[in-house]
């Protein structure tokens, strides 16, 4: 076995073992919430219901239907069990769904938002972070504070703002939902018209930001690389300009390509209090009712989609990283 083989083991291994540190947190941290989740669900189930006895029967059969009678840790073995099968367990609070449809439902309605707020704030960050260090003067004057300003507002910051101003006073575009509520979806142009205006203001709020933040991020290695030896030995050796500007952000972009391996792979998670915020119908609008609601295994499975994305996202990038760079190549064979 050779050095980097040994690498990918050893790293596939630590993944492995943050992988079950974080099933294990995952199925506990939501049942330390205080509150009984049944109780909620048994009340709604049983109003009218007078007689206490069948009451009681109602609960103590959601209980044993749930498995939360039952010790934390035959719980957890039932969890893993399930897990292994692709079961994920019944929504407490939309019961009887399962909690894999949930998740299935609300996993486009992300990556919708998510990909294109990614891909168009990577391109023109970056396109705008290029220009403003190669051409300088009153272009640079101006993005560069215009950048650091957008970038330093956090995602809520933003969304309420546009919600505010874009939403609510000048009722440009809805304020919430994935489309008008009276709809049916379909493929129609009505309902597609639908989605694209409730899309707008949760795009807008994240593509804003994260143009700010590449441009910035763009910018900066760029001057870097126009300052570095090479191109003033290109320079003194008469090599075009625009030769010498085509290496120089071939080389400023390694960075923000590894930001954008890292963004698509944690876009799961990037937007959940953007989601919150516009009641948009992702993960995060799911994963704030299943913890109002105490819902034990919705909680858990949309913050497991998030933690197997993130950690899938990072391995990825460490092993591709190697291949293509033999000098981080080198540096991870070292650490055996």
């Amino acid at each position: 076995m050779n050095a980097y083989t040994k690498y990918f083991v050893k790293k596939t291994a630590w993944y492995l073992v943050t992988l079950l540190i974080a099933l294990l947190l995952n199925f506990l941290l939501p049942r330390l919430i205080e509150g009984n989740p049944v109780s909620a669900i048994a009340s709604q189930v049983t109003q009218g219901m007078t007689d206490s006895d069948s009451i009681k029967k109602v609960y103590e059969n959601f209980m044993r239907e749930f498995g939360v009678d039952k010790p934390l840790y035959v719980q957890f073995g039932i969890y893993l069990r399930h897990l292994f099968t692709g079961d994920l367990g019944t929504s407490f609070g939309l019961y009887p769904r399962k909690v894999s449809d949930i998740l299935a439902s609300a996993v486009p309605w992300t990556v919708g938002l998510q990909l294109p707020a990614i891909l168009v704030g990577w391109i023109l960050g970056n396109v705008l972070g290029a220009v403003a260090a190669y051409r300088r003067g009153v272009f640079d004057k101006v993005l560069f504070p215009a950048a650091l300003f957008v970038n330093s507002i956090p995602f809520f910051t933003l969304a309420i703002i546009l919600l505010y101003l874009l939403g609510i006073t000048l009722k440009w575009f809805p304020i919430s939902g994935g489309y008008d509520f009276q709809m049916v979806p379909h493929f129609g142009l009505d309902f597609i018209g639908s989605v694209i205006r409730h899309h707008t203001l949760p795009f807008l709020s994240i593509v804003l930001v994260a143009i700010g933040g590449q441009a910035i991020g763009m910018r900066e290695m760029s001057l870097y690389e126009l300052n570095a030896d090479y191109v003033l030995y290109s320079k003194l050796l008469g090599i075009r300009d625009s030769r010498v500007a085509r290496y120089v952000f071939k080389n400023a972009m390694l960075p923000q390509i590894t930001g954008l391996a890292l963004s698509i792979g944690t876009m799961v998670g990037g937007s959940l209090i953007c989601e919150i915020v516009f009641s948009y119908p992702g993960i995060g609008t799911w994963l704030f009712t299943a913890i109002r609601q105490l819902d034990y295994p919705l909680i858990s499975g949309c913050t497991l989609l998030i933690a197997m994305t993130v950690l899938l996202a990072n391995f990825t990038i460490e092993i591709i990283y190697g291949i293509v760079d033999p000098r981080i190549k080198a540096a991870q064979m070292e650490e055996n």
